[in-house]
């Protein structure tokens, strides 16, 4: 329902929200006095503002509650990151006797009510009689919240709970996706001072001395730019592993059979990393998505939101936020501002500590019906 939507445009109308919110983006970076900055925060606020107005229509700094649903959004994804690096949690049994599920309904509850209030708000000042032909015109941005609405006034099967869980899933699924990506293309910028410069170099090519917003064409002619997120996104995917449940029996090419129901689970980590594919696979090189060095790689090799019928609807959204933290006000102020002992230091912090918690968990647990499929491995269907 919602893909056919997201249109180009659609998109382009959404770009004067990704300039306003990053706009405030690099204020609220060049006002902080700190010597070392985590970027981090910043970059969830910023995603999380673009996501809730594109999402919902409204302006978390603009709505009463806005603040306390911001509060709670970042507080369940806190919840949620604990349960899942704690195995024992994972046992509902257990998990419903500690304080973090009860926290977790209290938060679940705030989070609805919100959503809940802005669709009945929505509702009631949305024109009953607009069009296919006048959503489409340019004459009014219409939000995700609003495109569903409409769907259901023209008879789509949708109701005011499906409603909300479109919105909630998209706003959740696409502020935190979109944080990590940020955040990670700018820490691979700041480690990769040469790519760094040739992206200021082809940013200043563009806007010269105009401090004007940049428009859809501007991005566009930002190839290196679209390059640096895409060879991000292969080295750090958001979401690194993708699992599907098998709906009829299969048995691979190498003789291995997968029975129905059975869990298989694309490793797009591991498969970002192959050599065979991707030559020094480690190292930072936005050359890589050169037409000329991807004409040879398989469709699939590159695959950070999936692919096929199920793919991520984020596939048609994720630059528009990601070139707007790098490229507001012409400078790459928030790219630098990290600094590279501190990088190295999250980085251990990140893949060590993690590293460390969930093979704990491997060793503890054993593994039913999952199956680790890499959907390019030689021969394997």
């Amino acid at each position: 329902m919602l893909t056919p939507t997201f249109h180009f445009s659609i998109l382009q109308k959404f770009l004067k929200i990704f300039n306003k919110e990053s706009k405030r983006f690099v204020e609220k970076l060049k006002k902080n006095t700190e010597e070392v900055t985590n970027i981090s925060p910043f970059v969830s606020i910023y995603t999380l503002n673009s996501m809730c107005e594109t999402s919902m229509g409204i302006s978390l700094n603009e709505t009463e509650g806005g603040e306390g649903y911001r509060s709670s959004v970042h507080d369940f994804g806190n919840i949620i990151f604990k349960r899942l690096s704690r195995p024992w949690l994972l046992f509902h049994f257990i998990y419903h006797f500690t304080n973090a599920y009860l926290k977790q309904k209290l938060t679940i509850k705030a989070l609805h009510n919100f959503s809940r209030n802005i669709i009945e708000t929505r509702k009631k000042d949305m024109e009953i009689d607009r069009t296919e032909k006048n959503r489409d015109s340019g004459k009014k941005r219409l939000a995700l919240l609003d495109m569903l609405i409409l769907a259901q006034k023209n008879g789509e099967d949708i109701d005011d709970e499906g409603i909300q869980e479109e919105v909630d899933t998209f706003m959740f699924e696409g502020h935190d996706t979109t944080a990590i990506s940020i955040s990670f293309t700018l820490m691979l910028l700041a480690n990769n001072k040469h790519c760094q410069d040739k992206l200021y170099e082809e940013i200043i090519s563009v806007f010269g001395d105009d401090d004007r917003e940049p428009t859809h064409t501007d991005l566009q002619e930002m190839k290196y730019m679209e390059r640096c997120i895409k060879e991000s996104l292969r080295l750090y995917p958001s979401v690194p592993i993708v699992a599907r449940m098998m709906d009829e029996d299969m048995t691979t090419r190498q003789g291995y059979f997968i029975p129905k129901g059975c869990v298989v689970a694309g490793m797009i980590y591991d498969m970002h990393r192959r050599a065979d594919l991707y030559p020094e696979p480690d190292k930072f090189d936005p050359d890589r998505f050169l037409l000329e060095n991807m004409s040879e790689r398989h469709p699939f090799a590159y695959i950070p939101f999936s692919a096929g019928p199920r793919n991520c609807i984020g596939n048609e959204i994720v630059d528009g936020p990601a070139q707007k933290a790098s490229s507001e006000d012409n400078e790459v102020t928030p790219i630098a501002v990290p600094k590279h002992e501190f990088i190295q230091s999250i980085k251990k912090e990140i893949f060590v500590e993690l590293g460390k918690e969930f093979r704990n968990y491997r060793k503890g647990l054993k593994y039913k019906n999952i199956v680790n499929y890499n959907p390019l491995e030689k021969n394997i269907l």
